[in-house]
């Protein structure tokens, strides 16, 4: 299987997920489940139903994420010697050229990305048109809207 690139943050945050789940989570789980069982009939036990569907999402996420950590490619953006160049991991400052309003993003993995907090996906068509570039170049992304141009302001590794 392919590995999929990941910041060292969001490796870490899926880490503390799963940690979080084994130790927490599965054990409460767990323990609903025995205490269901000792109220009874299960055919008709809404409480041990619920606890075991409970249980099978835990599972599951479990295994999610340590099918994630096993296929990701973690990469330390700080120790990145790019050359100035926007790759995986960059934090990019981007001028809309239309707008004249600055915006900045960090460029992660699938899994990471979250716009409102200003984290792309390296595959979404704003990224795509960035990587390669470096400052004072101007990236044209294809946006459901039209195209949209896009000067490159600053590219940080942090």
């Amino acid at each position: 299987m392919n590995k999929s690139p990941m910041t060292v943050q969001g490796a870490q945050k899926l880490r503390d997920e799963l940690q979080e789940l084994k130790s927490v989570a599965r054990p409460n789980v767990i323990q609903a489940i025995a205490e269901a069982r000792a109220l009874g009939d299960l055919k008709e036990n809404a409480e041990y139903h619920a606890a075991r569907e409970q249980q099978s999402f835990i599972e599951g996420r479990i295994a999610e994420l340590e099918g994630k950590l096993s296929n990701a490619e973690i990469i330390d953006v700080t120790k990145l010697n790019a050359g100035g160049k926007i790759v995986f991991g960059s934090t990019v400052e981007l001028l809309n050229i239309e707008t004249d309003e600055e915006v900045m993003y960090q460029i992660v993995g699938d899994d990471e990305a979250d716009i409102k907090a200003n984290r792309i996906s390296i595959s979404s068509p704003i990224a795509r048109a960035l990587i390669g570039k470096t400052e004072g170049d101007v990236a044209i992304v294809q946006a459901p809207s039209g195209k949209k141009e896009y000067e490159v302001v600053a590219v940080k590794y942090i």
